[in-house]
């Protein structure tokens, strides 16, 4: 049976062969460009992703680069990529860490997030996809897994807050604001949290750094919403 492979987009390129980590000279940067295109894609036209990996080169360059490329990676391991006729997918034993999180963040927006059992939290904290990769179709994909992640966290915060699982609920609500300290909904999510557990000191300090912050960088204050949940704080 062939090695599973491990491709990790999240917080930077990895991979691996079942527990073997490979060394990262081992898969060249177009290598690792056309491994996380397919990863986050699923699967593309030949032409297509020669032109988006070699954009400043001729079609006939271009495919010629990904030849080279597709060459070379079939020479270290077992095959990673696939083809038929002109479409290239990853190998169905390759698994990537984004299909991953898309999965557990799915999972935790929908209404069986609420029944009993520790929710993996975990699966939701991994890094931003691919830092420092700078092209248009990681940037984008970027954005969008970060939206993803935000909102399943919040949403799990929430199910946890009603089944008294304030530690897990404050660290998901706490990674949103380390994502994004503007967001206001991670923000009362914080402070929820806080509250539920009567802990009226903290959430008062949260939400008047969050102010702060508000008025510095942005020039407003809290929405109304915010306003009238502190509003109705237990004393």
């Amino acid at each position: 049976m062939l090695p599973v492979a491990h491709l990790g987009l999240l917080g930077g390129f990895r991979l691996q062969y079942g527990g073997e980590a490979a060394e990262a000279a081992e898969v060249s940067t177009s290598g690792q460009r056309l491994l996380a295109y397919l990863g986050l894609r699923q699967r593309a036209a030949r032409t297509v992703l020669a032109g988006t990996l070699w954009p400043d080169v001729t079609e006939d360059h271009a495919l010629g680069s990904l030849r080279t490329t597709l060459w070379r990676l079939r020479q270290q391991r077992p095959s990673l990529v696939r083809s038929h006729q002109d479409t290239l997918a990853l190998e169905d034993s390759v698994r990537v860490d984004v299909h991953d999180l898309c999965r557990c963040a799915q999972h935790a927006v929908q209404s069986e997030a609420r029944a009993d059992g520790r929710p993996d939290v975990a699966s939701l904290l991994a890094g931003d996809l691919l830092p420092g990769w700078d092209e248009d179709w990681v940037v984008l994909e970027r954005e969008r897994l970060q939206q993803l992640r935000l909102h399943a966290l919040e949403t799990l915060a929430g199910h946890l807050i009603e089944r008294g699982g304030y530690a897990l609920a404050l660290e998901a609500a706490l990674e949103c604001v380390r994502t994004d300290p503007l967001r206001e909904s991670a923000h009362r999510a914080v402070v929820t949290v806080h509250l539920a557990e009567r802990n009226l000191g903290d959430a008062v300090r949260h939400y008047q750094a969050f102010r702060r912050l508000l008025r510095r960088e942005l020039g407003v204050e809290p929405s109304d919403r915010f306003r009238a949940l502190m509003r109705r704080a237990p004393t």
